[in-house]
Order: C-alpha cells, then structure tokens, then sequence
C-alpha cells in the first residue's frame, strides 16, 4: 500500500472532513503518523501530547503581548495537527476504542477552554473596555461550544445513516453504557469512568439543545437518499468546525487582531449555524420518520 493510499485510509470520510484539515492539517498530520506508526507511541499518547500543547497556547495567549499571541498561535496549530494525528494513527493500526475517542473529544474542549481563558487574561484587560470585550469574549466563547455540538451531532447522524447503521448516536451510547457497567467494580479504572461520565453529560446537553428529545426519531431511509439529501449541507456544517475557529484564532494572533476572530465567532458563524439549521430543518422534513 502507497502513502497515498495509507493516508486516504486514515481520513473518515471526505464530506466530513473540515476543508483546512483536508489540505492542511490532515496531511502534516499524515506525515507524523508515518514517523511514530511502527513505533510504541500510541493514539492516546498523542492526544496527551496535544492537550499539553493546547493549554500551553492558552498560557502564551495570557502573557499579554502580541509577539507571546503569536507563540501561542503556533502551539495551537501544533494542537491541532496532533489533534489529527491520533485518530489516523488509531485508523490505520486499527486499534481505536470508545474510550480514546472520547478523550480525544474532552482534549478539544480543554485546549479551547485554555485558549479562551488565555486571551480574557491576556487580551482583555488591555483591549481599553475590558467589560465590554469580557462579554463579546464569553458570548465567543460559549458560541464556539455550541458550534462543536452541532457540527458533533449531524456529523456523526450523517456518517451513522451513510454507513447503514440508522442510529443518532444510540448505539454508541448504548455501548458506552454497558462499557461503563463493565468497569464500575473494576479497580484502577477511575480515569475511564470519569471520561464516560463526562461523555454522558455531554450526549445529554447535546440532545437537550439540539435534538431537543431525550431519544430523537429515526428516519426511514437508505444509506444513498440520506447521502444524497444530506450531503451538501455536510460540508457547509463542517465549516463551523474547530479547525476553522483554530485556523481563523491563529490568522488573527499573527495580525495582532483578535478583536477580529471574537467579531467572526459571534457574527459570521452564529449566522452561519442558524441558516443552516433552517436549511436541516427542510431537509429532515423531506425524509420519513418512525412512528
């Protein structure tokens, strides 16, 4: 098997893949795969690796000065080609479990937290009105969760359909559930159980705000309709993905605006992420549901 090969078996799917990861970041990422691959390093190793430097960034971010933006700015893109790296790494050695995808996914938010909490200590109380910038900055950064959650929740309902498992994600949580009363009694073990507690609460918020429905309904369809009706939205929906925050926060740290990038979070994508929700909204409505 050719690198080209190998690095197209390391992606998911080419709907689903955000366009900066696709052409940027996946293959940096690729090219750290093929260093490590037949080494002891594992994916978790590397999500370990990326969450370091993500709170890193957001340290950088909060020493206040535009050259330590820039820094920091760097640190953040090594999060994110890392942040590629373990899952293609997990794909093409085959040996992925729910407990590594999870923590990958709780590593995304702890290096958005750091990052955000970097530039209300860094940014903020030099902007001039630092109540003002406090707000817009909060607002940013709860838009930037919200955001995650969409793009989480019709990425995995679109690869769940497409791939012929017909499953808002209740399949994965079923086997979260029972993964989870397997290691309750199990000593040594406490880190996993706290992973799938946090997993829990999340699937729970993520129903809440966006499904709306402790169990949403399941359409009848096939792979291909799904595919076909969903399959243009998908790519727009992965465009408010983290890799475009990360890419759009990085752009501005190097320009030394990031009164831009909070500007961009809360106009640009907040009306992205509700055009598009109407636009689901009409598209769902095409396809049959359960009783």
């Amino acid at each position: 098997m050719n690198w080209a090969e190998e690095y197209k078996k390391s992606l998911k799917m080419r709907e689903v893949e955000e366009i900066f990861d696709l052409f940027i970041y996946r293959p940096l990422a690729f090219l750290l795969v093929r260093i490590v691959y037949k080494t002891k390093i594992t994916p978790n190793n590397i999500t370990s690796i990326a969450i370091l430097m993500g709170v890193t960034a957001g340290y950088f971010y909060s020493l206040g000065k535009p050259v330590y933006f820039k820094v920091g700015a760097l640190f953040y893109l090594a999060f994110n080609i890392l942040d590629c790296s373990d899952g293609q790494l997990a794909r093409l050695k085959k040996n992925g479990n729910h407990i590594g995808r999870l923590i990958d996914g709780i590593g995304d938010y702890i290096a958005t937290l750091a990052v955000y909490t970097g530039i209300a200590c860094g940014f903020v109380p030099h902007s001039g009105n630092p109540y003002y910038w406090f707000i817009l900055l909060l607002l940013a950064g709860v838009s930037t969760i919200f955001h995650g959650m969409l793009v989480d929740y019709y990425r995995t309902r679109f690869l769940n359909y497409v791939n012929g498992r017909k499953s808002n994600s209740e399949k994965d949580f079923e086997e979260c559930r029972k993964e989870f009363e397997l290691l309750k009694n199990k000593k040594g073990k406490v880190f996993d159980r706290m992973v799938l507690r946090i997993y829990f609460k999340y699937t729970k918020l993520q129903r809440f705000i966006i499904a709306r429905k402790k169990k949403s309904k399941l359409f009848i369809t096939t792979s291909q309709e799904y595919y076909q009706k969903n399959k243009n939205i998908m790519r727009f929906w992965v465009i408010l993905g983290p890799t475009t925050q990360v890419t759009t926060l990085i752009i501005c740290s190097f320009l030394n605006r990031l009164d831009i990038f909070i500007w961009i979070i809360i106009a640009v994508f907040n009306c992205l992420a509700a055009i598009l929700w109407i636009f689901q909204a009409i598209i769902d409505k095409t396809l049959k549901k359960e009783n």
